[in-house]
C-alpha cells in the first residue's frame, strides 16, 4: 500500500477529527465538550487538533462546508434536471428529508450552533456568510433554468431562495421536535405547494389581453 503524502495525511486527520466532533459535540453539547475530548475521540493529541484548526468554531465551520457543498450541488441536479417545476420540487424536498433521516445527530448539532452564534457576533458573521453563499448558488440555479424555460417569476429569486431554506429549517426542527408526527413527505409537499403557487401568482399578475 502506498504511502499517504504529507496533504494526504493532514487531509485524513481533518476528515476523522470532523468525524469524532460530530460525535462528541452530539453527546456532550457545544459548550461541554472539549478539544481534547475530540482529539482523543479521533486518536490523536491536542497538537493535532490545533495544527489543523484554530477552535471548535472553526471546525464547525469545515464541517459545515462540506454539508453545504454537498447540498447545493443536489440542489443544481434537482433543478437542472428533468420533470415540471412540482416534481422537482417534490424531488428536492425528499432529497433533503432523506439527508435529514439518515443523519439527525447533525441537525440537532446544526441547530446548536446557530442558537450559539446568537451570543457570539464574530462566529454569527461566519455563519451568515456561508448561509448566504449557498443562497446565492440556488437563486442562480433557479434563475438560469427559468431564463432556460423564458419564464419569469413574482418574486425576486433570492427571496425564493431564502423562503425555501427557512421552509427546510422549520421542517427539520419540527422533525427532531415531534418526529413521529411529522409526515416524511411534508417538505417535498410543502416545496411543491410553494413553487406550484409562485407560478400560478405570476399568471395572477399578467395583464389580461383585451
Amino acid at each position: 500500500m502506498p504511502r499517504l503524502t504529507r496533504k494526504e495525511k493532514q487531509a485524513h486527520t481533518r476528515e476523522c477529527l470532523m468525524r469524532s466532533a460530530a460525535k462528541v459535540f452530539t453527546q456532550r453539547g457545544l459548550q461541554q465538550a472539549s478539544i481534547d475530548e475530540v482529539a482523543e475521540d479521533a486518536g490523536f493529541t491536542k497538537g493535532a487538533f490545533y495544527a489543523n484548526f484554530k477552535s471548535k468554531e472553526e471546525l464547525f465551520l469545515a464541517m459545515l462546508d462540506e454539508r453545504f457543498a454537498e447540498r447545493i450541488e443536489e440542489i443544481e441536479r434537482v433543478i437542472a434536471g428533468e420533470g415540471t417545476t412540482a416534481e422537482k420540487a417534490r424531488r428536492a424536498g425528499d432529497d433533503f428529508t432523506n439527508m435529514i433521516t439518515a443523519d439527525p445527530e447533525w441537525q440537532r448539532l446544526f441547530f446548536e450552533f446557530s442558537a450559539y452564534a446568537m451570543r457570539n457576533e464574530e462566529f454569527r458573521q461566519e455563519l451568515v456568510t456561508r448561509y448566504t453563499a449557498m443562497r446565492d448558488r440556488i437563486a442562480a440555479a433557479l434563475q438560469a433554468r427559468f431564463d432556460e424555460a423564458g419564464k419569469e417569476t413574482a418574486i425576486p429569486f433570492d427571496q425564493v431562495a431564502l423562503m425555501t431554506c427557512a421552509m427546510g429549517n422549520g421542517y427539520a426542527l419540527e422533525k427532531l421536535l415531534e418526529d413521529d408526527a411529522v409526515p416524511a413527505d411534508l417538505y417535498g409537499t410543502m416545496l411543491m405547494v410553494f413553487f406550484t403557487g409562485l407560478e400560478a401568482l405570476k399568471d395572477a399578475r399578467e395583464p389580461v389581453a383585451t
